[in-house]
């Protein structure tokens, strides 16, 4: 898959196996994983399972997180984008488009959660023309909910995820086309 979006301020491409040190310091990363379970990752063979599986999502599912690369410094800053979730029943959701995103630290604060957030969701109606897609949050990542509220999701509802022990929100944004 060969994907090429640009912002402002970002470059949003597929995932390469060459990300693979970039993807490491993001997951290995406790501060990032506080409100994604308290699981970073230890090793390198750990991001390298992660980052085969978002490479299989596209063969798949024609869609997977993207590379989030900061035009300026032209560094590996996070992921974000559209992902197929089939893997977990989420709020009764077995298989719904999600947009997400997760940044290095260092990139933290600087809107871009908002910039690439906007992109996803503008690539998800106008060019895969979906109906709607989803999001989540935990519950105290005031941070992320934020963001989500600022690229155009709503806010529907609090939920227990009971597969990784999380009290986590639901949102939703419906294609208005």
């Amino acid at each position: 898959m060969v994907f090429h979006i640009e912002t402002e301020r970002l470059i949003l491409r597929e995932l390469r196996l060459t990300d693979l040190d970039g993807m490491f310091e993001l997951d290995s990363d406790p501060e990032v994983h506080k409100y994604l379970g308290n699981k970073p990752v230890k090793t390198k063979a750990e991001s390298q399972k992660i980052l085969q599986s978002v490479l299989n999502q596209y063969e798949e599912r024609g869609i997977g997180r993207w590379a989030e690369i900061e035009k300026v410094s032209g560094e590996f800053i996070g992921w974000s984008g559209i992902r197929l979730n089939t893997e977990y029943n989420m709020n009764g959701y077995a298989k719904y488009y999600d947009v997400g995103y997760r940044f290095i630290k260092r990139y933290w604060g600087k809107g871009y959660a908002t910039e690439s957030g906007r992109a996803a969701v503008n690539y998800a109606f106008n060019t895969l023309n979906l109906s709607e897609l989803y999001a989540t949050t935990e519950i105290n990542n005031q941070a992320s909910h934020k963001a989500l509220l600022k690229i155009g999701l709503s806010y529907i509802e609090d939920f227990y995820f009971e597969a990784e022990d999380l009290q986590l929100r639901w949102y939703n944004i419906k294609n208005e086309n």
